[in-house]
């Protein structure tokens, strides 16, 4: 895939554009697109479900089917990532995160907040409302805020945003659709039977 300059997230006038690169996965839920710089992750974009997968995630294809000649050192740590997450999740904890490099999470707001909250305190096989998400974040009475934050969060997955529930249990909304949620709630809660944290 082509690559294209975007604006350096933290840049100042005259500083030099980041390049983006884009690849693309084949997963066990479909087509995920991700895109970063040198500097880190900006994106990844999740298809939309129409119907649950079948089979187990560790025997379900997985390949990087566009991309793979110029990923930048974020795209490999954000590939080998998700095919631990999907695959391997035992193998999650020794591998680092990529830097993230999207101007959302380089702000310091309340959304950004919420989203490192998030990624920090909320572990694979757990899950948490999104007031519990907000009390943790620094403020009790911005639930719904919160909300607003999962909707924006531009690294699914691994800003887990699919953990965030409602206070009744019921799962709500997601931006990869609500069977993607199911999928990989019950995925983690599968997996983390099988391994101990």
């Amino acid at each position: 895939m082509a690559s294209r300059l975007v604006p350096k997230v933290n840049s100042k006038e005259g500083e030099f554009q980041c390049q983006e690169k884009h690849a693309v996965l084949l997963s066990p839920v479909g087509r995920l697109e991700i895109s970063g710089c040198e500097t880190g992750l900006h994106e990844i974009k999740l298809p939309k479900m129409s119907v649950l997968p079948s089979g187990r995630a560790e025997s379900a294809t997985w390949e990087v089917c566009e991309g793979a000649e110029e990923m930048t050192e974020p795209l490999k740590q954000c590939t080998a990532w998700l095919h631990a997450y999907f695959c391997q999740p035992a193998r999650m904890a020794s591998l680092p995160l990529p830097a993230f490099h999207h101007p959302l999470l380089q702000r310091d707001s309340f959304t950004g907040q919420v989203l490192r909250t998030l990624l920090r305190d909320v572990k694979f096989g757990e899950a948490v409302s999104y007031k519990r998400l907000a009390e943790l974040a620094g403020n009790s009475r911005a639930a719904r805020a919160v909300g607003g934050a999962m909707r924006s969060n531009p690294i699914p997955i691994i800003i887990p945003c699919h953990r965030v529930i409602c206070s009744s249990g019921r799962s709500g909304h997601y931006g990869g659709g609500n069977l993607m949620k199911e999928w990989l709630l019950s995925h983690e809660k599968l997996q983390k039977e099988k391994i101990a944290y």
